[in-house]
């Protein structure tokens, strides 16, 4: 028994070994093509906003319908958008945008359920890596709205939220949808993480909480007139280290 223990955690050597490494290596590969298509498709849509919500939402969830609402909105005032490419949130976001001027833009991802392209983009990219998709949201936005959601949509405000608190992302605006949702987690900020000190106040300025779709294209307008809106018209400089 511990002989086969043992045998079973040995390092792999000679042909073993040199399958595994060519395996890593063609993965190296398949991660680079994910990051070349993304950057060659989407280096031209910018001015762009990524929406981020559930995919598990039905199509008659009231954020669902907010969601397009303000998708729209955003097409028509001259700004891409980017979903996860799914359903729910995600589908309400690419339905809105392509029902507008700009384009509606889908970064797909594979997984074992829920994910299923929707029919509304306009471009549509297909990645097999997390982390590979998650570049692509952040390289080019100008802006971040996130919808009520699951673990996916807080990993995806995490890590915005982390850049621009690091400084390895310009500041952009992330907009919060959906008060009532995201206060019990904003509540818990404050009692937990600013009273431990693992956060500061200033950090909870990265982010603000607005539900009206007019307010949230006005406030996005506003951060650039304030500063850079011919950096984001350009598409230039939108993050610094990504």
């Amino acid at each position: 028994m511990l002989d086969n223990e043992h045998n079973r955690l040995r390092f792999d050597t000679g042909e073993d070994a040199d399958a595994a490494l060519s395996r890593e290596s063609w993965k190296i590969f398949q991660i680079m093509a994910e990051f070349v298509e993304g950057f060659q498709k989407l280096a031209a849509i910018s001015p762009s906003v990524s929406i981020f919500g559930s995919a598990r939402f039905a199509h008659d969830n009231p954020y669902v319908a907010l969601a397009e609402t303000i998708a729209r909105k955003l097409s028509d005032s001259g700004f891409a958008v980017v979903s996860g490419g799914g359903p729910g949130i995600m589908e309400a976001a690419n339905k809105g945008a392509h029902a507008g001027k700009s384009a509606s833009v889908g970064l797909n991802i594979q997984l074992p359920r829920e994910q299923t392209g929707n029919p509304y983009q306009d471009i549509a990219l297909n990645f097999r890596y997390f982390f590979a998709r998650k570049v692509m949201f952040v390289k080019y936005a100008s802006a971040y709205i996130v919808m009520p959601g699951g673990f996916g949509t807080l990993d995806e405000l995490a890590e915005i939220v982390t850049l621009i608190q690091t400084r390895k992302s310009r500041r952009i605006p992330v907009i919060l949808v959906g008060r009532e949702f995201w206060e019990g987690l904003i509540d818990w900020f404050h009692k937990a993480m600013i009273s431990h000190g693992t956060i500061s106040q200033e950090d909870l300025s990265i982010f603000t909480i607005l539900d009206d779709p007019d307010e949230i294209v006005d406030a996005i307008f506003r951060h650039y007139e304030a500063g850079d809106m011919q950096a984001m018209m350009s598409g230039k400089d939108v993050n610094m280290d990504i």
